[in-house]
């Protein structure tokens, strides 16, 4: 009877613990505010972290400013030091919640959830909400979602010399496959 109780106590701390939390660094994060007639202003950044505990449906997606990649290297330049001052800002956060999401309804099916979050960027914070696309893949769950980012909301200031040439909303978009800790090691094998 001991041996039954403690084999059941065992596997239920352990299944638990293995839904935890998913996570993954290498979260794909794009921005774009190009206009029409100029120069592509586009960027992307490749390690960002993406957390997702189902247990309290928190979704929560961190970038460092500075990983952020351009075309060219001067635009990378004025990006970090004179609109997002990346010395002072280093990173992007948002934190939110999903909206009705319950870990066992997700499989290899694209299903679209509301998420309403705060994303904390350039030094102000701002009520969100977005659509995210989740589905199970075989190295965990990805995870889509598109959002458009108002640089007046953020106070971001674009020089009146380029203003006419860099939109006024950056469209962003994020990629990633997060994995549980036992999915890792798994994978690792």
């Amino acid at each position: 009877m001991k041996r039954t109780t403690l084999l059941i106590l065992f596997f239920t701390a352990f299944s638990l613990l293995a839904q935890d939390k998913f996570k993954t660094t290498t979260a794909v994060v794009n921005f774009e505010a190009s206009v029409p007639f100029f120069e592509e202003v586009k960027a992307v950044n490749k390690l960002g972290t993406v957390v997702l505990e189902p247990e309290t449906s928190t979704l929560t997606c961190t970038v460092v400013i500075k990983d952020f990649r351009f075309k060219m290297d001067l635009m990378q330049e004025h990006f970090n030091e004179n609109y997002i001052e990346s010395h002072r800002y280093p990173k992007a956060v948002f934190k939110g919640k999903i909206q009705k999401f319950d870990l066992k309804d997700i499989d290899e099916i694209e299903k679209e959830f509301d998420v309403i979050g705060k994303l904390y960027l350039h030094g102000k914070s701002k009520i969100i909400e977005m659509k995210a696309l989740i589905k199970k893949v075989p190295e965990g769950i990805q995870i889509s979602c598109n959002y458009p980012i108002s640089v007046s909301d953020f106070n971001i200031a674009i020089p009146s010399m380029v203003a006419s040439k860099i939109s006024k909303t950056a469209n962003t978009n994020l990629l990633g496959v997060v994995q549980s800790e036992e999915m890792k090691y798994v994978t690792l094998k």
